[in-house]
C-alpha cells in the first residue's frame, strides 16, 4: 500500500484543521480534553462536524454518511484528536457500525441518521465486576416478558453513561447456553425507569460509572441482530475501537520538542543534551510505527478485509508507546513534570502530568495488553492457548 496522502486527502486534513481551530472554543476543549466527555458546548461542536458528514464519513449517504474511505475517516479523527477533540465516539465508532452491519432497517432508520448528525451518543455497557477481559462471563440478565425484555443486574466502568442518550448493552438472554452463545446486544434508553447511574472517578480525573438495572423494561425491537449472537457482535465492534488515531500523542510530542528547544538546564538548552535528543528521536520513531499501523488498518477496511490480530497489534503497540512517551516527558521535565494544571510553574499547562495519569487506563480498556498479546499469538501466529 501507498502511505502517502493524496492531494485530496491532504486538502481534507487542512480543512478539518481549519474547522477545529475555528470552532474549538475553551468550553469545548474543557469538556472534550480535560473532562473526556460531552457537554453543551461540545454537543454543538459535534453537530457542526456532523453537518459536514465528518462523524460517519464511510456510511451510506442514506444514513448520513459521505460514502468515503476509512482512510479519510482516520484523517478526520486524527486531526480532531490532535486538537484535543474527542474522536472516539461510541455511537459513530462502535454502536453505529454494528447497527449498520447487524441491525434491522427500522433500527438503522431510527438511530444512524441521528448518530451521523451528532444528535445522540451511546455508552458501552460491557464490563461487570466479574467480567472485564472475559466478556463472555457477563451475567446481567435479560428475560423475555411479552413484547419486552426485563433486565436486572449491574455494569461497571461505563464511562459515557452520565452524558449519553443510549446504553449499548451486552446482557445474558440464554443462561443455559454456552457462555459465548448466550449473550445478546440491546439498545437501552438511559432515561428508562429502573436505571441508576453512580459515578466512579479514575486516576486521570475522568468520571466513569456504575450502572444498575432494576426491572428495566426494553422493547424487543431494541435487540440488535440475532438473539444469542451478541458476543460475536461485540468482538466485531471492539476491532473498530482498537483503531485509535494518534493525534493526541503527536501533539504531545510536538509540544515536548518545542519545550525542550526553549527550556534550559544549568544554563544550557535541553536539546543540547544528547540523552534528551535520543529520547525524543526514539519516541518519534515509535510514533511513526503507530501511524503506519493505524493507516494499514484503515486501508484493510477499504479493501474489504476483516480486522483481527492486526488491530490487537496496533492497540498494544500504540498504548505502550503512549506509556513510553509520557515517561520520557516526565524525565525531560524533571520535578516540574509532576505539577498539575493550575500551578503557575506547570510546563505545558499541566498536560504532561495529566497525560501521565491518563495513559495508565489506555493499556486496560478496549482489551488489556495481555489479552492483545493472546490474540496476536493465537489468531496471528497460530499458537495454542496457554494451559
Amino acid at each position: 500500500m501507498d502511505f502517502k496522502l493524496t492531494d485530496g486527502q491532504q486538502r481534507l486534513r487542512e480543512e478539518v484543521r481549519g474547522f477545529c481551530l475555528e470552532h474549538r472554543t475553551p468550553e469545548v476543549y474543557e469538556e472534550t480534553f480535560w473532562n473526556h466527555g460531552w457537554g453543551p458546548a461540545s454537543r454543538e461542536f459535534f453537530k457542526k462536524a456532523g453537518a459536514r458528514g465528518w462523524l460517519t464519513p464511510t456510511w451510506p449517504k442514506q444514513y448520513g454518511g459521505l460514502e468515503s474511505t476509512h482512510v479519510d475517516q482516520l484523517i478526520i479523527a486524527d486531526e480532531m484528536s490532535y486538537h484535543g477533540l474527542r474522536a472516539g465516539m461510541v455511537g459513530a465508532g462502535m454502536a453505529g457500525p454494528t447497527i449498520l452491519r447487524f441491525g434491522n432497517e427500522e433500527q438503522k432508520q431510527e438511530y444512524l441518521p441521528r448518530i451521523a448528525r451528532g444528535e445522540i451518543e451511546f455508552a458501552l455497557g460491557y464490563t461487570e465486576p466479574q467480567a472485564g477481559s472475559d466478556l463472555a462471563a457477563l451475567d446481567i440478565r435479560a428475560v423475555e416478558d411479552g413484547d419486552e425484555y426485563v433486565i436486572n443486574g449491574m455494569k461497571t466502568f461505563n464511562t459515557h453513561c452520565h452524558f449519553s442518550d443510549y446504553h449499548w448493552l451486552g446482557a445474558r438472554t440464554d443462561p443455559e447456553a454456552p457462555k459465548h452463545r448466550g449473550v445478546s446486544l440491546f439498545i437501552v434508553d438511559l432515561k428508562s425507569p429502573g436505571i441508576t447511574i453512580r459515578p466512579l472517578w479514575t486516576l486521570a480525573g475522568w468520571r466513569t460509572n456504575e450502572v444498575y438495572y432494576d426491572n428495566v423494561r426494553v422493547p424487543k425491537n431494541n435487540l440488535v441482530g440475532a438473539r444469542g449472537r451478541g458476543f460475536q457482535q461485540i468482538a466485531v465492534a471492539l476491532d473498530f475501537e482498537r483503531m485509535y488515531p494518534i493525534g493526541p500523542l503527536t501533539r504531545l510530542l510536538d509540544e515536548l520538542i518545542a519545550y525542550a528547544k526553549q527550556a534550559t538546564s544549568r544554563g544550557k538548552a535541553l536539546v543540547g543534551d544528547p540523552i534528551v535528543r535520543h529520547q525524543l528521536a526514539e519516541v518519534a520513531a515509535d510514533l511513526e510505527v503507530c501511524r503506519l499501523f493505524v493507516f494499514r488498518l484503515a486501508w484493510m477496511l477499504d479493501q474489504g478485509q476483516a480486522l483481527g490480530h492486526e488491530s490487537a497489534m496496533a492497540k498494544v503497540f500504540q498504548t505502550e508507546v503512549e506509556h513510553k512517551l509520557t515517561h520520557t516527558a516526565m524525565k525531560i521535565m524533571g520535578p516540574f513534570g509532576q505539577l498539575a494544571r493550575g500551578s503557575k510553574w506547570a510546563p505545558l499547562h499541566g498536560e504532561v502530568e495529566y497525560h501521565h495519569r491518563w495513559q495508565v487506563v489506555e493499556t486496560i480498556y478496549g482489551g488489556t495488553s495481555e489479552i492483545m498479546r493472546n490474540i496476536i499469538a493465537q489468531r496471528g501466529l497460530g499458537l495454542p492457548k496457554g494451559a
